[in-house]
């Protein structure tokens, strides 16, 4: 019999931000399935909880929650980097799997911000298909970004008029930064930003944990305010043993509005 096999994108933590039709798709599933990297992360168990507050806000029957242990990942160099984030991805492919052999019914798999955006979950559940061990179809509900919310509590327009925005991650920075000026940047667990050969060529709009209780939000010049945000993101994953941030940054005299 065939399943169901939702990837529903939550948003970034807050619960009215959550998208009407992800309410519907999580009233229709059976249960939920959540990535768990409390093993390998002790102090991001309050993620999960954060998944449980807009179940329990949003669904209107009884719900049950499936954590899915999630494989460590080879922090390889760059050169490995492709190879080893295809091999984790696999590994995930194997544990999501297992977990749906052993709960039949309808699936929801809760996604931070939006599955289309440096989310692993679209393609996971592509080779899920593919392997067919599991008769699943798939769908997706977008959810809102990090992106999109740190744009929003600037009050920021991504793009300069009839320009183009570059989304890239701090691994790839240094290189995208050489090559465009106005650039939205995340997975950055090192704030790449500080290294650019000309931060006074910069600016920068900056937020972490967005969405949550203790979101955190800097603009300013990136050769004065860097050091300070990097104080800001080290105390909050002193804090609460994670954080996730994006920021923009635009070079020059370019309008922010």
């Amino acid at each position: 019999m065939t399943r169901r096999l939702t990837l529903v994108g939550l948003g970034p933590g807050d619960p009215e931000l959550v998208t009407a039709q992800a309410v519907r798709a999580l009233n229709e599933a059976d249960y939920f399935l959540v990535a768990d990297k409390t093993g390998q992360h002790p102090g991001t168990a309050d993620l999960i909880a954060m998944r449980e507050a807009i179940c329990a806000r949003h669904v209107t029957g009884p719900w049950r929650l499936v954590p899915v242990p999630d494989p460590e990942r080879d922090r390889a160099g760059r050169a490995e980097y492709t190879s080893a984030v295809r091999d984790w991805h696999e590994a995930r492919v194997r544990a999501f799997e297992q977990v749906l052999l052993d709960n039949p019914g309808d699936a929801a798999v809760l996604v931070w911000g939006d599955p289309s955006l440096y989310d692993s979950a679209i393609r996971v559940a592509d080779r899920i298909v593919e392997r067919a061990r599991v008769d699943v179809v798939v769908d997706v509900v977008p959810g809102l970004s990090s992106v999109q919310l740190l744009a929003a509590r600037h009050r920021l327009v991504l793009n300069a008029i009839g320009g183009p925005i570059t989304i890239t991650t701090g691994r790839r920075l240094l290189d995208d930064a050489a090559a465009h000026d106005n650039l939205v940047v995340v997975l950055d667990g090192t704030l790449t930003c500080r290294r650019l050969p000309d931060p006074s060529a910069w600016r920068i709009w900056w937020g972490a944990n967005l969405g949550s209780p203790d979101e955190h939000l800097m603009a300013g010049n990136l050769d004065e305010i860097a050091d300070q945000i990097w104080s800001r993101r080290t105390a909050a994953r002193q804090s609460r043993g994670w954080v996730m941030d994006t920021y923009l940054l635009r070079r020059g005299q370019q309008p922010h509005r």
